[in-house]
């Protein structure tokens, strides 16, 4: 049960507070009158670290340009103040140094997407090397992300039990031993019930136990692929916590922390990263609705930072790519078993520090097998290509968005593709004038999607486009040169996209004509909520989008930043 206040206590107001719950909340757990009395008269206290990161994705090497760094503070002329933060040598450094002021009460903890979308050193080896590092720096638990999931369940599981690729192998030479740390995965479950990996771990220190409940969000069949998940169900979040309350108190758990791939925003965002401003988001409902015996939630997902206090529980995230750790201090009383304190502090993950060696060789390893592929150009660019940003492009299309969507539709010609759409979250960053190596091109595009060309009717696609605004989020297409529509801001959702408006080289769309439509396999299986791509017909395989920017790249070199005059927003 979270403490009235969530402040960090000093031990003499925590021995007040203890003595108030046990009286107030009769958490006296079974025990004898006269033994409960005795230690209500003379608790004794447990400090418990628990060290959290969160939406790390494979970013082995320090993460270069505005994903390598987090704002500090404000600059007398008004800019923003960074510091360079990242890399996984420091963050086994820090780790370890946060570790050793209490090595037996100390658990370090992620709260999913470990892996996947990740740079070239670690996805070219199906996310090995991650998993590697993170055993090295001794990680314990992790909450499975939606992007655990891009390569599959099965694939998953080989991660946590080890063994080689079934189809490349153990391509660095030696054997895969999978994750010496376990993943959580509380609402993941198949046609019987039975989760796909186990739902808590319960930890001890010094007597008290502790139990941390991993969990996806539940909308990660809409934005996984969804071959990969066949036969899995995705629960509710906080529904599935609550569930398990009464299971924990059977066993006497009295303090129950959540690692959670769901979080929210600060409003301006990016806010302080050790901050609360204006926040909000899909935890927000879901940590309204836990039972009170829950005491902390470490989040994820959104990529932010942030240190809040909701209805009395610790809400954090540590941003993304290993910039942050959440140093969790809880403190537990042994004659209760809750939690009767707690503070939280997201702490820089700064590159002034000496790397761990054992991590720094693994990364050097990889990054010399890596090499050869990574470096080698595949053309050039006249300017910087930046992805999709709905505050610098209102409209929601971007250069590169349009760039990549160009590409796929080249790729598929000889399928009859007329128009091609690309997912925003298909793209991973933005590229840089000038040579472009492979290496950038899988960074920006790791998830080895194949191509899909389909036929919809003009209708169908006005659905499409309406339901780039029925999600969470608001999810903008990126559509290929020659396709033009126009919505309204302020229309209700259902009601943004005049049909009338879309355009195909120029001439209008007919809502009963037919049109050959690419998109990526995971948009083509309903990804990111695009249902009504479900339903096309007569589809054709194309190849891999990663191969289809490479083509386009040797084609098409220099590349210039194409308009961004194919989608119109009005107020």
């Amino acid at each position: 049960m979270s403490p009235p206040s969530p402040s960090f206590l000093p031990p003499r107001h925590a021995l007040l507070l203890a003595a108030v719950l046990l009286v107030s909340c009769a958490h006296g757990g079974g025990q004898a009158p006269g033994a409960a009395a005795d230690r209500a008269a003379h608790p004794r206290q447990v400090h418990v670290r628990v060290l959290g990161i969160n939406d790390f994705h494979g970013n082995l090497a320090p993460p270069a340009g505005s994903s390598g760094e987090i704002r500090t503070g404000t600059q007398p002329d008004g800019s923003a103040l960074k510091e360079k933060t990242g890399g996984m040598s420091f963050l086994a450094r820090h780790l370890a140094e946060l570790r050793a002021k209490d090595p037996k009460n100390t658990l370090v903890v992620s709260s999913g997407d470990l892996i996947g979308a990740s740079p070239v050193i670690s996805a070219l080896f199906h996310d090995e090397p991650t998993i590697e590092a993170m055993n090295l720096a001794g990680l314990q638990l992790n909450a499975v992300g939606n992007h655990e999931l891009d390569e599959g369940a099965t694939e998953l599981l080989r991660m946590q039990n080890g063994g080689c690729h079934p189809v490349d192998g153990c391509q660095d030479g030696t054997p895969f031993e999978g994750a010496r740390f376990q993943f959580l995965a509380a609402n993941i479950v198949d046609g019987q019930g039975k989760t796909l990996f186990p739902a808590y771990a319960v930890r001890e220190f010094e007597g008290v136990k502790v139990a941390f409940i991993g969990m996806t969000l539940k909308g990660t069949p809409e934005i996984v692929a969804a071959a990969g998940i066949q036969g899995l169900q995705f629960r509710d979040e906080a529904e599935t916590v609550n569930a398990l309350v009464p299971e924990l108190k059977k066993q006497g758990v009295r303090a129950i922390i959540i690692l959670v791939h769901e979080g929210g925003n600060q409003n301006p965002s990016p806010g302080p990263y050790d901050g609360c401003e204006g926040f909000s988001g899909a935890i927000v409902d879901i940590v309204h609705r836990l039972d009170p015996e829950v005491d902390a939630i470490l989040s994820a997902h959104t990529h932010q930072a942030y240190n809040c206090v909701i209805d009395g529980k610790r809400v954090t995230s540590a941003a993304s790519y290993g910039r942050l750790i959440t140093d969790l201090e809880l403190v537990l009383d042994t004659a209760t078993g809750d939690v009767v304190g707690s503070s939280a502090h997201n702490i820089l993950v700064t590159r002034d520090v000496e790397g761990v060696p054992d991590v720094q060789a693994l990364i050097d390893r990889y990054d010399g097998l890596a090499a050869p592929l990574r470096d080698r150009v595949l053309g050039q660019t006249t300017a910087l290509l930046q992805q999709p940003d709905n505050k610098r492009w209102p409209s929601g299309e971007s250069p590169l968005g349009n760039t990549v969507s160009d590409a796929q539709l080249e790729a598929t010609k000889d399928a009859g593709a007329q128009v091609a759409f690309l997912n925003p979250g298909g793209i991973r960053g933005d590229l840089d004038a000038g040579d472009v190596t492979y290496g950038e091109v899988f960074t920006l595009q790791p998830f080895g999607n194949s191509l899909v060309t389909m036929t919809l009717t003009g209708a169908q696609l006005h659905t499409l486009l309406e339901q780039q605004w029925e999600g969470k989020l608001v999810r903008i297409l990126q559509p290929s040169r020659g396709f033009s529509y126009t919505w309204k801001a302020s229309a209700p959702v259902g009601q943004k996209v005049d049909p009338r408006s879309l355009r195909l080289q120029g001439a209008p769309v007919d809502p009963a004509g037919r049109y050959r439509v690419t998109v990526n396999s995971f948009l083509a299986g309903g990804g990111d909520g695009f249902r009504v791509l479900t339903e096309g017909t007569e589809r054709r395989g194309g190849p891999v989008d990663l191969d289809a920017l490479e083509a386009w790249m040797k084609t098409h070199s220099p590349i210039a930043p194409p308009e961004t005059n194919r989608i119109t927003r009005v107020e």
